[in-house]
């Protein structure tokens, strides 16, 4: 494994001492992003000695978490990069450090901390900037972007205080910050100044399926229509006006209206540069011993903003500098697969200038009962782009496909056309893919790399991200990477604290079968003064108390339930806690349940709320011990990491749940009216 020199330049060493430290084989990364990072890890691999500047404050973390941490449904050590790799070199990071200066004739960076270190060649990772439209009152107090970590922290600072909020830009940043606001609890509008939401991404039937799935979850959505001014009190924000004259009420505005790259430092030492840094098929700039990747590159006229590409610069270029392979950069197919506010939205290929060519057909396939939206765009009998909105399970493949213009035949043309899908169901398991099939779309790692880090060791999810960086951007591919490894014998990581989720739910499951099928507690023939018994079933206050505790207890359960909408819930725990405080309420639920009724199932409406309840207790524990047991379960071939054997018990559970509300309003109803 690499050995990881992580230092943080808050030393008092002179500019000397660096430059001494640094050799002339050295490798400069500068920028600590995702792909600076990547690059960074490629070259160690390679046996490389690489000094990293990273210029932000924070180590290195994940962009795309950026938005499940401003939603409160991650914490900041969930979303942190991983700092090792496997290979002989090393790696020396700074942190909040940045590259200010280069000075390409004599090799040698200057550091915003005033240091000079030498290079043999030098890697821009660069990224790009939030770019802020220049609209009056864009300066004021509770105006925001949101781009980068220190960004997501202001907002989540915000979020306490934002009721109403006004998000410009209704793209793929807009969004992911409308939803944490969302989530937030905030009242929350999306403006796009185009007709459509994700313009680059969707088309206009995609996009208005999008609109409505968004627009059920609360969020108001405006298209067409640009923003003219902010306006404040002098200070505070308070209204965003639009062209038409309509003005919304705002007391918190996050502009995103796209980003720009990071070109300058490039441009004062001469580089060639347009929209990025202008690279060749190596990644090489102008001079031959710099290098750019990521977003701040453009490779034959085109800036990606997103970070599959920019992995693949990270590899082009560390095998380049490595003399290592004669791959060369031949442009990437733009894709997209995330959750846009709970929408799966998956879009490859760029749809836009190919409906403009000669001979492109388009099917389409929509579910307006599900909000599902499918399009596929063809030319001459091969697929060159797809996409839809809602879950598609052939996207991976759909993706593969469109990467290697794959001909349909007029079999999969009807099938797509009646059902949605290209392929037969069964062919969506991973271990009937092809080894070229990708598994990780973010960073474009196929089966047959995985496979072989499985051949070579690799036993857990850590293992695999290590060594091939799947599963170490949105995290969606889990699933097809555990499914990998069961093949490979090795078994799935059980959840946290399984044990006791397994004691605690199979004596739920007893006790809820108990209440179901054992008869009614027995009664005595005669009154006996301070009978418990009595108390607990006849003495109307005893009832009571038993009755709303059961209540208050059901009550909490669904909640729970509901816990990733429920702000101070997400903040107070995750997800496994959670679960183990939820199995504890039912179980004491099964126990509530007992003395308020006996075993006493009752008739007609009593008998239906006692079959709901019995049915939501028995099921809960079911998923509770399939849970708990998961991996065994799965390693034995009972259900798979895509389909897990606790998915059945637990949507039974859900289903019972729900004529609980009626039943028990209708049960207090009729108890209270005599």
């Amino acid at each position: 494994m690499l050995a990881v020199n992580i230092q943080i330049d808050l030393t008092g060493a002179t500019p000397q001492a660096a430059a001494t430290n640094a050799s002339a084989g050295k490798i400069v990364v500068a920028g600590g992003g995702p792909v600076g990072v990547r690059t960074a890890q490629d070259l160690a691999r390679h046996g490389a000695h690489v000094v990293l500047f990273n210029a932000e404050r924070w180590r290195p973390y994940n962009r795309v978490q950026l938005t499940p941490l401003l939603a409160g449904e991650a914490q900041i050590g969930a979303i942190y990069l991983s700092e090792s790799a496997p290979g002989s070199g090393q790696i020396d990071r700074y942190d909040g450090v940045s590259v200010v200066e280069i000075d390409r004739y004599a090799r040698r960076i200057r550091t915003s901390t005033g240091r000079t270190v030498h290079y043999d060649k030098l890697v821009l990772a660069i990224g790009s900037r939030a770019f802020v439209p220049d609209i009056p009152g864009k300066d004021l107090s509770g105006v925001f972007v949101f781009r980068d970590l220190n960004d997501a922290e202001a907002l989540v600072a915000r979020a306490m205080a934002a009721r109403r909020v006004t998000v410009i830009g209704g793209g793929l940043l807009g969004l992911e910050a409308a939803r944490g606001m969302s989530n937030q609890g905030a009242k929350v509008t999306v403006i796009e100044h185009e007709a459509r939401l994700m313009p680059r991404q969707l088309d206009d039937g995609a996009a208005a399926v999008l609109k409505s799935r968004i627009e059920a979850l609360g969020v108001q959505v405006i298209t067409g229509s640009r923003v003219q001014s902010i306006e404040g009190d002098g200070n505070r924000v308070e209204a965003v006006c639009l062209a038409d004259g309509a003005k919304l009420a705002s007391d918190t505005v996050i502009i995103c209206t796209g980003v720009r790259a990071n070109t300058q430092l490039a441009a004062a030492i001469g580089l060639h540069h347009g929209r990025g840094i202008s690279v060749d098929d190596e990644m090489r700039t102008s001079d031959p011993h710099i290098f750019a990747v990521g977003e701040c590159a453009e490779h034959d006229g085109v800036v990606h903003g997103l970070v599959g590409p920019g992995f693949e610069h990270a590899r082009i270029a560390a095998n380049v500098i490595a003399g290592s392979g004669a791959e060369r950069y031949a442009g990437s197919v733009p894709a997209t697969k995330l959750k846009v506010l709970g929408a799966e939205v998956f879009s490859i290929g760029d749809f836009e200038s190919i409906e403009q060519q000669i001979g492109v057909t388009s099917l389409v396939w929509q579910d307006a009962r599900s909000g599902q939206y499918r399009r596929l765009i063809i030319r001459r009998g091969r697929l060159l782009a797809a996409l839809g909105v809602g879950d598609w399970p052939e996207a991976t493949r759909i993706q593969q496909a469109v990467g290697d213009t794959v001909a349909l035949q007029i079999w999969h043309r009807w099938s797509f056309q009646r059902t949605g899908r290209l392929w037969a169901e069964q062919d969506d398991n991973v271990n009937a893919w092809p080894e070229t099939a990708i598994v990780c779309n973010c960073i474009g790692v196929t089966k047959g790399a995985i496979c072989g880090a499985v051949a070579q060791g690799a036993e857990t999810l850590d293992h695999i991200r290590s060594t091939t960086s799947a599963n170490s951007v949105c995290g969606t591919c889990k699933p097809l990477v555990l499914d990998l490894l069961g093949q490979e014998g090795v078994a799935p990581e059980p959840v946290r604290w399984w044990r006791t989720l397994l004691w605690a739910s199979g004596i739920a499951a007893l006790l809820a079968l108990a209440t179901a099928v054992l008869p009614r507690v027995p009664m005595r023939d005669t009154f006996v003064i301070g009978d418990v018994w009595f108390k607990l079933w006849f003495d109307g206050v005893w009832k009571q108390w038993s009755g709303y505790i059961l209540l208050g207890l059901t009550v909490a359960g669904a909640m729970l339930g509901l816990r990733r909408r429920i702000g101070i819930l997400r903040r107070l725990g995750g997800y496994d806690s959670w679960r183990i405080v939820h199995l504890g309420i039912g179980l004491i639920a099964a126990i509530a349940l007992f003395a308020h009724t006996g075993f006493r199932l009752g008739s007609g409406l009593n008998f239906w709320l006692m079959f709901s309840f019995c049915a939501t207790l028995i099921f809960g524990a079911l998923a509770g011990l399939a849970t708990g047991g998961e991996h065994k379960l799965v390693e034995n071939d009972i259900g798979s990491a895509r389909k897990p054997p606790r998915s059945v018990p637990h949507w039974v559970h859900v289903l019972a749940l729900w004529p609980l509300p009626v039943l028990l309003l209708a049960h207090i109803l009729s108890v209270y009216s005599y």
